[in-house]
């Protein structure tokens, strides 16, 4: 799962960064309002975190960009200010949450899940497809509930395939979703067919269906 870290503190920055791709996450970054809005224009995230004070300009611009062109992204506001009004403000702009720093980085992660769950699964916390069931707080799945031994990039690449169900999915959204910017530096995109192929077989080998389908000359459609 993709996300997009939007803090001018470098310190600060790097430690949610270094955190949040310990637990799984693709991450992305911008230091300032400019990289930020690019960003948030072009590509699209499982879910922001934006501070609210970027050099440039102010983060809940951020947050009204992404509600008009990536409506389904969820939002975190980081802020050093703890003023009712500020929080007020950037929820009825369209923010999910609002954590006042200083914040411990179980408490953000904590904070992340929920919003993802709400943003892609309705809140649910066991999300179903078939005989395939995903926990997504737990990162796990299983299948006529014997557990898959999935990579994490498996994983991801299965929670990504539910949450567009029925929906084609080319090479290149996958490539992005699973790598983020470090997609860019890759030779080919082969290693999609190969992390589709091994999903595909342990979904097989535990008994459910397969129920993702090659489309010629598009992509890949989850059909369940």
């Amino acid at each position: 799962m993709k996300v997009l870290v939007v803090e001018d503190e470098l310190a600060l920055k790097e430690s949610i960064l270094t955190y949040l791709r310990q637990e799984g996450y693709v991450c992305e970054s911008a230091g300032n309002f400019r990289d930020a809005s690019l960003k948030a224009s072009d590509f699209s995230y499982v879910c922001v975190i934006v501070d609210l004070t970027l050099p440039g300009g102010s983060g809940l611009e951020i947050v009204r960009q992404l509600k008009e062109n990536h409506p389904d992204t969820g939002i975190i506001i980081i802020s050093a200010r703890n003023a009712l009004d500020d929080k007020i403000i950037g929820l009825e702009v369209g923010a999910d949450d609002y954590l006042t720093k200083p914040f411990h980085l179980s408490e953000l992660n904590a904070r992340l899940k929920s919003v993802i769950r709400r943003r892609s699964f309705n809140g649910q916390k066991i999300v179903q497809a078939g005989a395939i069931k995903v926990f997504p707080d737990a990162a796990e799945a299983s299948v006529q509930d014997r557990k898959l031994n999935l990579t994490r990039k498996e994983y991801d690449l299965l929670l990504y395939f539910i949450s567009n169900r029925k929906r084609v999915l080319t090479k290149e959204s996958i490539a992005e979703h699973l790598w983020g910017d470090h997609v860019d530096g890759l030779d080919s995109l082969d290693f999609v067919y190969t992390h589709i192929k091994n999903l595909r077989r342990k979904l097989q080998a535990a008994g459910g269906e397969d129920y993702i389908q090659s489309v010629y000359g598009l992509g890949y459609k989850f059909s369940c």
